[in-house]
């Protein structure tokens, strides 16, 4: 192994090995015979020799020194350039200060690392704002539709490479991040925009991909290479299309509206099949939806309108060969109507003044057909405010057929028997009794609410053409005869029995067993068979349709007032109690007065 020697050894080897050699030139002059005088030159000379050696590597050396301490340097000048152009601390100072005395080979060793690690950090850094500069010019672009924006962070970046600090690449990452928000938010803006183009396009049946490319070339969707303009141009463009569809679509839908209402009208008036109607189910849905609710493709497209329209101009002609049927048939509605409310008619329009009239070309058919169908609406809003009493009336009627199947029912001799269903009529015997006592109550509430009523609308309420106050009043009236002659029956009644009391006491004889049939058939009452008794005709479900006994209560009346002449007849006849044999008398008397009492018949 060798062993190094300090600078000291080496020159004392050097200073050995020189005089050596020397003392061996001079022996070899000597051995030559050199005189002193060529020795003394040659050892100038020599000497002269080694001096210029000297002074050559002296210059060399100095030459590498000022060589190195100049790399150094300049490497120490571009060490603090990077770091001021990358925003570092300096960190090379002080480690300068501790190799200040450090030779010139050991600092450029040192800084060489450093200088290499700045300048790939330096090229990173370029890079990165590169692709930042890349992205915010492309974002701005799309931004402002690509007319080169004046972005001072662009232009900054662009003339000035020297600061690549990560202060001013934050910087630009929060530039870049704002774009990019408003990118994403301009983007979803311009989404729903389109959709509502898209959902317009299809309600009108319009061409979308045409629409929008009107608007901006990168809106349609088949253009994937072109990024999507989100400029402000193209929000305007789509903001007045959309409101240009919005107009459209307000337009045709008021239009189609009309059609619709027309078809329904005349569907009405022709009686058109529902598969006809079918036809245009889809025209007609949109009477029923507002603006925005209209999402259907096509419901407003110029075909559906056109073909409803064509629908309209068809039943409108075929109407016009019809019109007079139509008048007779609407004309029959309303008598319907008023027959079921009990509502009189406008004779003005009926159906033989309406045949005259439209054989006689002085009305127009149309102008009778809106008449006629004014009235019908009329009669409809009248009977919706005469509704509350028509339903008293209806339980008035309804309690007065129930009087009548007592009256019926307590002239049955055979009601106490046994037999199948007995109970169930005696069930609504007691009943009928509970709703009879009620009817003077029913009668004077119906009174005052229909004065209300005439005081309210400021008309008479009419049924079937008389005022219903007036036949409350006569049925008031008849009511309270008929209680009077049934009082004036029982009275005479208790006077018979009191003079057949003393005829028998006198002549000693008692009556005979009064003759009956099983079962004696009275008006409005039968049996059916098993012993029970059910009314001869159905009872009264409704005002209109009430059986021919009972269509209204002037009806109803008449058929009292012909029972109260024959209770009359029969109370204010001369009795000659003499001339009178017995058993018919008490016959006569049982058969008219034993229903009003209600007594079990005797035994």
């Amino acid at each position: 192994m060798l062993a190094f020697e300090s600078p000291l050894a080496t020159s004392a080897h050097a200073s050995t090995s020189c005089n050596v050699l020397l003392r061996e030139l001079q022996q070899i002059w000597s051995d030559i015979g050199e005189s002193e005088a060529d020795k003394d030159r040659m050892l100038l000379e020599l000497e002269r020799e080694c001096l210029e050696v000297y002074r050559r590597k002296v210059e060399e050396a100095a030459n590498a020194k000022a060589r190195l301490h100049q790399s150094v340097a300049a490497r120490e000048a571009e060490v603090a350039t990077l770091m001021a152009a990358l925003g570092e601390l300096n960190l090379h100072s002080p480690i300068q200060k501790e190799k200040k005395m450090a030779p010139l080979k050991e600092k450029l060793a040192s800084i060489s690392p450093l200088l290499e690690d700045l300048r790939t950090k330096k090229e990173e850094r370029r890079k990165q704002f590169a692709d930042i500069k890349n992205q915010i010019e492309k974002i701005s672009g799309e931004i402002s539709g690509y007319n080169y924006p004046n972005d001072t962070m662009i232009s900054c970046l662009t003339l000035e490479d020297q600061d690549l600090s990560l202060r001013r690449l934050t910087e630009f990452h929060t530039r870049l991040q704002t774009l990019q928000k408003e990118k994403s938010d301009r983007l979803h803006k311009v989404l729903e925009y389109v959709n509502e183009v898209h959902l317009l396009c299809g309600v009108l049946g319009l061409d979308f991909a045409q629409t929008v490319s009107d608007v901006h070339p990168s809106l349609q969707r088949a253009n994937q290479e072109q990024s999507t303009n989100i400029s402000n141009g193209t929000f305007e463009g789509l903001e007045q299309t959309i409101n240009k569809l919005k107009t459209e679509r307000r337009i045709r839908m008021q239009k189609l509206k009309d059609i619709a209402g027309q078809l329904f009208e005349l569907w009405n008036l022709m009686d058109s099949p529902q598969a006809e109607k079918n036809v245009f189910s889809r025209a007609t849905s949109i009477l029923r939806l507002s603006e925005p609710e209209v999402t259907e493709p096509g419901v407003l497209s110029t075909e559906m309108i056109e073909q409803a329209s064509a629908e309209v101009e068809r039943l409108t002609k075929l109407k016009a060969g019809r019109m007079k049927e139509l008048v007779l048939k609407r004309r029959s509605e309303l008598e319907d109507i008023c027959r079921m409310t009990h509502i009189k008619p406008d004779a003005s329009t009926s159906v033989e003044k309406s045949n005259a009239l439209i054989d006689s070309g002085l009305v127009d058919p149309s102008e009778l057909l809106a008449n006629i169908e004014a009235q019908i609406t009329k009669v409809k809003d009248e009977a919706l405010s005469r509704k509350d009493i028509m339903d008293r009336i209806d339980r008035w009627l309804l309690a007065c057929e129930e009087e009548n199947w007592l009256e019926d029912y307590n002239q049955d001799e055979n009601r106490y028997n046994a037999g199948r269903g007995a109970h169930i009529n005696l069930k609504r015997a007691e009943k009928a009794r509970i709703t009879v006592t009620k009817i003077p109550a029913i009668v004077d509430n119906l009174i005052n609410r229909t004065l209300a009523w005439e005081e309210e609308k400021r008309a008479l309420f009419l049924y079937d053409g008389e005022r219903l106050v007036s036949i409350l009043e006569d049925y008031k009236l008849t009511r309270k005869q008929r209680e009077e002659e049934k009082k004036r029956c029982r009275d005479q009644k208790k006077i018979q029995d009191l003079l057949l009391t003393e005829r028998e006491a006198i002549y000693g004889s008692k009556p005979s067993p009064r003759k009956s049939n099983s079962f004696r058939k009275t008006n409005g009452y039968r049996a059916n068979g098993n012993g029970s008794m059910t009314p001869s005709t159905p009872r009264r479900n409704s005002v209109g349709g009430a059986t021919p006994e009972l269509l209204t209560p002037r009806s109803y009346l008449g058929r009292q007032n012909g029972y109260f002449k024959e209770m009359r007849r029969l109370s204010t006849a001369p009795i000659n109690f003499v001339a009178i044999s017995k058993e018919d008398t008490v016959s006569t008397y049982t058969s008219v007065c034993d229903s009003e009492l209600g007594s079990p018949p005797h035994s």
